[in-house]
C-alpha cells in the first residue's frame, strides 16, 4: 500500500488522455532532440516532454538535467509550502502533522537515492536552505 495512508489502494488499469499524436513524433532524433532542449528551458519537465524517448539521459548529455531528482524536488516543494503556511498560522497542528509525513517521505526518498549514487552522500535536508532553493508562488 502507500506510505501514510490507510487504503490498501487499487489496482486498475487507466485511460489514456490524450489520443493524438504529438506533432513533433515524426521528426528524425535529431530534431526530436532539439525540440527537448527548447521544452526544457521552457521550463517543462522530463515526464511532461518525452515518456518514452531518453529524455534524462539526453538533458544529461547536454548538462539541463536537475540535480535533485523530479520526484524529491515535488516533495521539496511541497514541504516549503506547508512550512510557508504555518509560518501564517502556527496553531494549525494537522499541517504540522502533514510537514511530519511529508518530511519522512523527503528522508526515505533521499536515503534511497543515496544508495544507487543519484545524491551525494553527504546531502541532507535542510528545510532552511531548501526554501531559497524551491521557489513557491
Amino acid at each position: 500500500g502507500r506510505i501514510h495512508v490507510p487504503g490498501k489502494g487499487l489496482s486498475r488499469s487507466a485511460l489514456l488522455y490524450h489520443h493524438s499524436v504529438p506533432t513533433w513524433l515524426k521528426l528524425t532524433s535529431d530534431n526530436v532532440k532539439e525540440q527537448i532542449y527548447k521544452l526544457t528551458k521552457k521550463g517543462l519537465t522530463p515526464p511532461q516532454i518525452v515518456r518514452f524517448v531518453t529524455g534524462i539521459r539526453i538533458l544529461k548529455s547536454k548538462g539541463l538535467a536537475s540535480d535533485l531528482p523530479e520526484d524529491l524536488y515535488h516533495l521539496i516543494k511541497k514541504a516549503v509550502a506547508v512550512q510557508k503556511h504555518l509560518e501564517r498560522s502556527r496553531k494549525d497542528k494537522d499541517a504540522k502533522f502533514l510537514l511530519i509525513l511529508i518530511e519522512s517521505r523527503i528522508h526515505r526518498l533521499a536515503r534511497y537515492y543515496k544508495t544507487k549514487r543519484v545524491l551525494p552522500p553527504s546531502w541532507k535536508y535542510e528545510p532552511s536552505t531548501e526554501a531559497a532553493l524551491v521557489s513557491v508562488k
